[in-house]
């Protein structure tokens, strides 16, 4: 967690000043950039669980104290979702022939999200002293954290039946880092009155990449994934024309090698005869004492091995119509992320144009938190393209009611 963090703050910094496009894919931004080499960065971090300042001190460090804790307390609904996306790349669409061109990046991908409940969510940040006497229900949680690199490679047909598009692009992944943690069912923690007797039922699987290679330029795993991307004009009785564009990308997996770690265990673990006030603060308890390696050894199956994951899968549809002189544009809009504890989102983008300037709102529900609402700028030339936008504005304007942040970049050097 301290490697992802370190890395999303750096790549952050760089990119602020000279910042792939929104939906991290390249295809959907062909429209408007053609043959061109690119630099894209999209970023997005929510939670219907908790604040925006509540998730920006999780991710940039600093002290969360008890107010803090109370003002996310308030999000908190019995399950609640976490999720972060960083992506940034360099791509270019190269000349082919009249009718395709060939698409070649690399990119970096960072995702952390998670599935939590409200007990998990008090005994990481409060311990367990309000649960004396009762249970903590940490059943059905999940921790996903991925770090992966990819080369792709792939083309688009840009004249198919003289309008319409279609895409392909093949990609080798290098995994450089996996975190998975997934709670069963009955998993739980039960605090006697006096806080003399634990008792932990421990249902869970864990997966870790090689914990002693852990760089950028680590190889613990290689994979493949695939885009693939449409786009057809069609008649409708709104507007002067209509457009519907769908792309699915970072269909793949991952084969983590065989020093990565898995645990796995579906036992009970009784601990008494110890003062335990609160399991935050062990420093002060007997229970320090306890060996934990050989309570980890004793509480899982631990074994060194290969196995694969799927990476999250992206999805996105989106119905453009235009209006009058095509100086406005209405898009409508869903998007889902499979394998990354993602809602539904639905959104929709108005769009107006003036000369060579687009200005556009967002508003969308889902995803990592209940409702976002966003702007973007592109300027758009003959030989360059510049956008600059967010999906999620309400955490850095109300962070203390609302979460939700991002920020989406694309800058394009066009070719002939």
């Amino acid at each position: 967690m301290t490697g992802n963090k370190s890395y999303i703050t750096l790549f952050l910094f760089l990119f602020y000043f000279v910042l792939q496009a929104q939906y991290n894919t390249d295809f959907i931004n062909y429209e408007n950039v053609k043959r061109s080499v690119s630099v894209n960065l999209d970023y997005d971090a929510g939670s219907n669980g908790m604040s925006a300042r509540f998730t920006n001190r999780l991710l940039w460090g600093g002290k969360i104290d008890n107010d803090l804790k109370k003002e996310s307390s308030k999000h908190l609904r019995s399950k609640n979702n976490f999720g972060i996306n960083l992506n940034y790349d360099v791509s270019a669409f190269i000349r082919g022939n009249s009718k395709f061109d060939f698409l070649i990046g690399f990119k970096n991908q960072e995702v952390l999200n998670a599935t939590y409940s409200k007990d998990f969510f008090n005994l990481m940040f409060y311990g367990n002293d309000s649960y004396r006497g009762a249970t903590a229900n940490l059943e059905n949680c999940n921790i996903n954290a991925l770090r992966f690199q990819e080369v792709k490679f792939g083309a688009i047909m840009h004249k198919v039946d003289s309008v319409g598009k279609i895409g392909v692009s093949v990609s080798f992944l290098k995994g450089e880092q996996l975190f998975y943690l997934k709670t069963n069912k009955n998993s739980s923690l039960y605090t006697s009155a006096d806080g003399s007797e634990l008792v932990l039922n421990s249902n869970f699987n864990l997966a870790i990449s090689d914990t002693n290679n852990k760089r950028l330029t680590s190889f613990n795993g290689i994979g493949a994934s695939a885009d693939i991307f449409f786009e057809t004009p069609y008649k409708s009785t709104v507007g002067k024309r209509s457009v519907l564009l769908v792309n699915a990308n970072n269909i793949g997996f991952i084969h983590w090698r065989n020093n990565s770690v898995q645990y796995s265990s579906d036992s009970s673990l009784r601990f008494s005869g110890y003062q335990v006030n609160n399991i935050i603060d062990l420093k002060d308890s007997t229970l320090s004492k306890l060996n934990r390696d050989s309570i980890l050894r004793g509480l899982t199956n631990a074994r060194r091995e290969n196995f694969n994951t799927n990476i999250p899968t992206n999805l996105v549809i989106i119905n453009k119509i235009y209006f009058g002189k095509e100086l406005f544009c209405l898009q409508t809009g869903f998007r889902y992320i499979f394998n990354a504890n993602y809602k539904p989102y639905v959104f929709i983008e108005p769009e107006y144009r003036v000369k060579n300037v687009t200005f556009g709102l967002h508003t969308g529900y889902g995803g990592y938190v209940r409702l976002n609402v966003g702007a973007s700028v592109t300027w758009n030339c003959q030989n360059w393209f510049l956008r600059i936008g967010s999906n999620s504005l309400q955490g850095y304007v109300v962070p203390k009611s609302a979460s939700g942040q991002g920020l989406f970049f694309s800058l394009a050097k066009k070719f002939k």
